[in-house]
């Protein structure tokens, strides 16, 4: 039989072990005395920051590119061509190139996936640089290329190339009109070379002009530099200069503009017939023709 005490002692336990939530740790955050601003009660620091998710304040920013240290190239042909692209706070991520215009991967951190040698992953290691060049780099190589950061979801940052090649100018060609008695002054600019040109020739009707020859008057003035500039100068023009003026260049393709002396004739009517189609000088010549033919009464 058992005692009314054990059963008041065991009332007492079954009590003690079912408190309400209230008083246990789980209730909510318990208020400090005194009041926010806009009159909301204030919560204890620590547990308000238990209510917190867990990854607010946690992470680290991610990996960002620095658009101006991972600009556009423009490169010469048959020169190497350097893309950088530079990405801050990379962490453990990968960096990967690929050609946007077939998505042909290049390469994957400091490897290279594709049978073209001429291009190469390139990292120091500790340096926020990714790089990829481009050996003997040619103009079939223009266009977008893609610098990707392996994160969820993968970054992107699209650097163009632009290739080159050498070219040269004669400034008012192709055909050039000038009055007889003025002078010849014609300019040729070479753009886009590794380095300036070690000579440039001018010639006339295939024949290297001498500046020493008896006919005098001719000068050449000549710039180099990232774009060389040289002016041929013909004083006092005669009929005689009249024809094919070139300007060859060491290290890119010559350039040609022809030379007409006017004595009298109105330079429009030059102008409109030297670019007259075949088709209508040939017309122009059968009815001449014709007219010659014709018998007369």
């Amino acid at each position: 039989m058992i005692s009314r005490g054990g059963d008041l002692s065991r009332s007492m336990s079954l009590r003690r072990d079912f408190q309400p939530l209230e008083n246990t740790r789980t209730s909510r955050p318990r208020l400090v005395r005194g009041r926010t601003r806009n009159g909301e009660p204030r919560l204890r620091e620590r547990e308000a920051r238990m209510r917190l998710p867990p990854f607010v304040d946690v992470l680290p920013p991610g990996p960002s590119y620095d658009v101006e240290r991972s600009g556009n190239v423009t490169a010469l042909v048959d020169q190497p061509a350097i893309l950088n692209c530079r990405v801050n706070k990379i962490g453990n991520r990968t960096v990967s190139w690929l050609r946007d215009r077939d998505t042909h991967l290049l390469t994957v951190g400091p490897y290279t996936y594709t049978s073209d040698q001429r291009f190469r992953a390139q990292h120091i290691p500790g340096s926020e640089d990714w790089a990829l060049t481009v050996k003997y780099v040619q103009v079939r190589d223009s266009g977008k290329y893609e610098c990707q950061v392996s994160t969820t979801p993968p970054l992107r940052h699209y650097i163009w190339l632009t290739v080159v090649e050498p070219k040269t100018t004669i400034f008012g060609g192709p055909d050039v009109f000038i009055n007889r008695g003025s002078n010849i002054n014609l300019t040729c600019v070479v753009d886009y070379t590794p380095q300036p040109p070690s000579y440039l020739i001018w010639s006339h009707n295939g024949k290297v002009i001498s500046y020493e020859s008896e006919r005098g008057g001719v000068s050449v003035v000549t710039e180099k530099g990232p774009r060389t500039t040289t002016n041929l100068l013909v004083r006092g023009a005669t009929h005689t200069d009249s024809g094919t003026y070139t300007c060859s260049p060491s290290s890119a393709p010559e350039a040609s503009v022809a030379v007409h002396i006017l004595n009298g004739e109105h330079q429009e009517a030059m102008q409109h017939n030297s670019h007259a189609p075949p088709q209508m000088s040939a017309l122009l010549l059968l009815s001449a023709v014709g007219a010659l033919l014709m018998p007369w009464y």
